[in-house]
Order: structure tokens, then sequence, then C-alpha cells
């Protein structure tokens, strides 16, 4: 089968222009693993696909003996593929204060300190030099703004990052994030990654689009297929049981709202 021929997009005002999928990791090492990610890696590759989009904190669910090894596993892909790094657009994140993990060493908030230490770990996992978009995977209320903006533009001047975006930010934060990188001066968040797909609207909708229409932020959805249940392999109880995310994020989708989308995207796709 021939390339998909993806016409690329600007992702926000920066110099990244990406395909409009993006292949999300997070599964790489827990649920998948070590030679099916670098096949899944090749295909996506193959079909067109060259914006991957992984984290520090990767695999999920996220466990103290596999933190980090999605990162390590998309190295290796690189090492045995010489070239390949060059033809991609590579994302990943430094993990937030919120996700609870006392036992990470790099990378526990916004803080310069945890920034800088996790992207040179990320960096050497990925055994790449240069990330070409680095996210905020959480928010850091304790850490003051202009650290974290002014520790990711010194990052992006010693050439370490091309861009950086923010992940599970609020309207209220985003905005604040904005007004302080134009106030001193410094790069801007160029994406947002929140939630959102055709069961969960409201959490993008209701607020946060209206900012990153009006500074024209990139936005890189997570949960696009709504964990898999927009596949519409999950329609019952029993179906639940069959993986390993059906039982924790797929079965709250199984309400009459859940299987009145599936229905319509049954009536969408008999059609096509």
């Amino acid at each position: 089968m021939k390339n998909i021929p993806f016409e690329k997009v600007r992702l926000g005002q920066s110099d990244l222009r990406v395909t409009p999928i993006c292949l999300g990791t997070m599964t790489f090492g827990e649920q998948v693993d070590e030679p099916t990610s670098h096949a899944v890696l090749s295909r996506s590759l193959e079909r067109g696909v060259d914006f991957i989009d992984t984290a520090e904190m990767y695999s999920v669910p996220t466990r103290q003996e596999t933190y980090s090894v999605t990162e390590s596993i998309i190295g290796r892909w690189f090492a045995a593929n010489p070239g390949v790094r060059q033809k991609l657009t590579l994302a990943t994140k430094v993990a937030g204060p919120s996700r609870g993990m006392p036992w990470v060493r790099e990378g526990t908030g916004m803080a310069a300190a945890d920034i800088v230490a996790s992207c040179n770990a990320s960096l050497k996992r990925l055994q790449t030099d240069v990330i070409d978009l680095y996210q905020s995977h959480d928010d850091d209320a304790a850490t003051p703004l202009e650290e974290t903006m002014g520790a990711f533009a010194d990052l992006i001047t010693e050439g370490k990052v091309r861009a950086i975006g923010a992940s599970n930010y609020t309207a209220p934060r985003l905005l604040a994030a904005l007004d302080t990188s134009a106030r001193l001066g410094l790069p801007r968040y160029e994406s947002l990654q929140p939630l959102f797909n055709l069961i969960d609207r409201a959490p993008y909708e209701d607020a946060l689009e209206s900012v990153c229409v009006e500074h024209g932020i990139g936005v890189i959805n997570f949960y696009g297929l709504a964990a898999g249940f927009l596949t519409g392999k999950y329609r019952s109880e029993a179906d639940v049981t069959k993986s390993a995310r059906g039982a924790n994020t797929v079965k709250k989708y199984l309400n009459p709202r859940g299987l009145a989308v599936l229905g319509a995207l049954d009536a969408v796709s008999a059609n096509i």
C-alpha cells in the first residue's frame, strides 16, 4: 500500500509542520511489547504519519518498574533505523507534580531544575540531540510561571528543544502562561494537549477552544478514540473484560449517550 498523502499543518505559530494524525505511544512497554512497538512505529511512518507523541512517564499505567520505558523503546528504534529520526516530528513531555510518583528522581514538577533534568534524561533515552516539541504534562501551580517558561526558553536557546507545548492546562492557566511569555519576551506554548473526542467534548469546547483559536494555539487532543471505545469494539459489559483498558477506562462510556454515538458512527461508516 502506498503512503497516505497527508497535507501537513503548522503547529501553532511554530516552525513545526506536522501530519494531522499523531501516533500516541503510551502503551509501548506495558500493553505492547518492544518488537510490536517497533513494528507499529515503522508501519506508521510507512503509511505517512511522521508525528510521534510520548512522555517521560510512559508507559501507562505508570509503575516504578516501567517508568520511562516508552522513550527508551523509541530511542532503540531510532538507533536500529538510521535516518528515521530526521523524518519525524518528535514530541515528549516532562512529568508534572500531580502524577503521584514519589519514586521519580527526574521530573517531579515544572521547576527549572526538574525541567532541565527531565529534558536531558529524555534526550538520552530517545537517543536524539533535540526534542521537536517539549510539553509540560501537567500544570504546576506551586512553581511561578516565570520560572517554568524561563527554563523552557533556556532549552530552546541551547538547541535541545525546538518548540514547547502544554497538556492538561485549564483555560485561565493557559492564558496566564501566554501572558507570562509575552510580558517577558519568552517562547510561548505553541500547542495544547487536552482531552477531546466525540464523547468528551466539554473539557475543551467550554473554555479552552476560544483561547486556542484566539491565540493561534495548535491542538493535539488525547483520547481521540475515547481509549478505544469509538472503534466500536466495546458494546457490552462483556466486551470491557477483553482488554487492559476496558474495565479501567472504557466502561464509563457504556451508557445511552455513548452507545448513541457509536450508532451514529455505524450509520456514517455504512455509507462510506
